[in-house]
């Protein structure tokens, strides 16, 4: 199938890159990016790859799906641009969306009515294909294109379908800004470990190797965080005094509260990006 992606920014040459080494060929991707220094880099790195400065009938006649990959704020102008040949492309390409924030709705009305759209919520370590993301897709879009989605989001990593396009505001609030959490954390545990005497570089392994040696624990296990806590905390000890120090300072619901401002704010930003002028 030949895929054109409009940007290509950090996320485009992401995707690119993981459908390349599933041994997609660089023909098949065409991509619209106005920086002529971007175009150069992508050009460099995928030789055989078609590039346009913009949206033109050539870059999207005859594409199965288009990708827009532009950041919120210009992606009225990029679906104005791309509409008219959106509207005359026969048969109709699927759109897959992976800007924050804008709704199926407004896209649909910038780009002359076009029904057939996916929103997806990747995160950053897509860029290594270890991402998930969250995806809805507008009931006029069918199986096979939803497939169609389906097969460029699998070269970011897992994905989650969901059933109403407001839960993707959800989405936002836990994976898509969900690796931050995790550096802050990193932060904390890597500044705590240096107050304690340890070298920064020391502090470092200890706090990226600890964290990594939990996770493979935890996706190694059937068991639940809850009980895989509960393993690790022996009566009296270490890490029931650590554990009681967050607790008493509420960590947890503070955290649950921070996913929900973030998750908020996705909403507000739909709104605010959503708008005409």
């Amino acid at each position: 199938m030949t895929t054109t992606f409009i940007g290509g920014g950090n996320m485009a040459t992401a995707l690119i890159g993981g459908m390349r080494a599933r041994g997609t060929p660089a023909a098949d991707f065409r991509v619209v990016e106005p920086v002529a220094d971007a175009r150069a880099r992508l050009g460099a790195r995928h030789p055989g790859l078609a590039l346009f400065a913009e949206s033109t009938r050539d870059a999207v006649a005859g594409a199965t799906l288009v990708v827009l990959a532009v950041k919120p704020q210009q992606t009225r102008a990029a679906a104005l641009a791309l509409a008219p040949h959106i509207v005359a492309a026969v048969p109709a390409p699927v759109v897959l969306s992976i800007v924050a924030g804008i709704r199926i709705a407004d896209l649909s009305r910038w780009l002359g009515g076009h029904h057939r759209i996916v929103r997806a919520m990747p995160n950053t370590p897509a860029l290594l294909g270890k991402g998930i993301s969250g995806v809805f897709a507008s009931p006029d879009v069918d199986a096979a294109g939803r497939a169609l989605a389906a097969t460029i989001l699998d070269a970011a990593g897992e994905q989650i379908w969901v059933d109403d396009e407001a839960m993707l505001d959800a989405v936002t609030g836990v994976s898509g800004s969900g690796p931050a959490y995790v550096f802050y954390f990193l932060e904390a545990l890597e500044a705590a470990a240096r107050d304690l005497g340890f070298p920064a570089a020391d502090a470092r392994r200890l706090a990226y190797a600890t964290f990594a040696g939990a996770m493979a624990l935890a996706q190694a296990s059937p068991e639940e965080p809850a009980v895989l806590r509960a393993q690790v905390t022996s009566k009296g000890g270490t890490t029931e005094r650590a554990l009681a120090s967050m607790e008493g300072d509420a960590v947890k619901p503070k955290i649950v509260a921070a996913v929900k401002a973030a998750a908020l704010r996705a909403s507000e930003l739909g709104d605010d990006f959503g708008r005409d002028a």
